[in-house]
């Protein structure tokens, strides 16, 4: 199928991008790498009347090496990350998921910030954003406000941005020295979409032991402190983990199964020597 006609506009700055999106009312969207929205647009699941493209907005490509995080611009490309050209100094781990996000022509054009936007439950980088605990840098009319990354996720495809605001950059705390990242998805091949997930920090100099689950058909369940998730008995380890996706409505067998085995190998990659 072909989209709906739409008129495609190319701002220079945030202010006139969120100038644009206000003054469409509902009827415009953003767009940097396309990779969700193409499709749903080839589909008629959306028609926006007018398409704003991000990507000739400098701040949105910017890289701020920080000495305790680092700020990644909304529309820096996955594959912009897999080549490591990000400041590592704790961050190098982030490669190692953008390499097993879909394939490289769709990380070539691909953005952190659309995939963290899109909100798809299973996408890697919501997850991924949320066990690092990074901060979301939102523009709209000329002022910014921040919002943690498991506060931005919502929901399933619904994020906590108003009316005419537009994802500026993300702030990724580095992990310290010490610290140990781990991250499993369950999928039926490489570089698909999960159907279930396991992303964990395991800071022992911060006694620090965080913990997300995703992929599970809303927002990713974020537990700040694992520690009675993460214990040494495994089997209490396993009836914690179990009560804890009761309590998010997590019911079906076979989904049970797989969110435990990936969030026990994330944290023994995260814990591993």
């Amino acid at each position: 199928m072909k989209p709906a006609s739409f008129e495609f506009v190319r701002p220079a700055t945030l202010a006139d991008a969120s100038r644009l999106l206000i003054e469409g009312n509902g009827s415009a969207r953003v767009v940097a790498g396309c990779q969700s929205l193409g499709p749903m647009l080839n589909l008629r699941l959306a028609t926006p009347r007018v398409l704003i493209d991000l990507t000739g907005i400098p701040e949105l490509t910017r890289i701020e090496d920080g000495r305790d995080a680092v700020t990644v611009g909304a529309c820096v490309t996955t594959a912009y990350i897999e080549d490591g050209r990000l400041p590592g100094r704790g961050l190098d781990v982030l490669a190692r998921i953008a390499r097993n996000i879909a394939y490289r022509a769709v990380r070539n054009r691909g953005t952190m910030g659309g995939s963290f936007c899109h909100a798809d439950p299973a996408a890697d980088w919501v997850s991924t954003l949320c066990v690092f605990d990074a901060e979301c840098i939102v523009y709209s009319n000329g002022k910014q406000r921040r919002i943690a990354a498991d506060q931005f996720i919502l929901g399933a495809y619904d994020n906590a941005l108003a009316p005419g605001e537009i994802l500026e950059a993300i702030q990724i705390p580095r992990l310290s020295d010490g610290a140990g990242f781990g991250f499993y998805k369950v999928c039926r091949k490489a570089g698909e979409f999960a159907s279930a997930l396991g992303a964990v920090i395991h800071d022992p100099s911060r006694g620090r032991l965080r913990a997300v689950i995703g992929a599970t058909h809303g927002k990713p369940i974020v537990v700040p402190d694992a520690k009675p998730l993460l214990g040494r008995d495994q089997s209490l380890e396993e009836v914690a983990i179990l009560a804890l996706l009761d309590r998010n409505n997590i019911r079906d067998l076979t989904a049970r199964q797989q969110q435990v085995a990936a969030l026990s190998r994330a944290h023994r990659q995260a814990v591993s020597p």
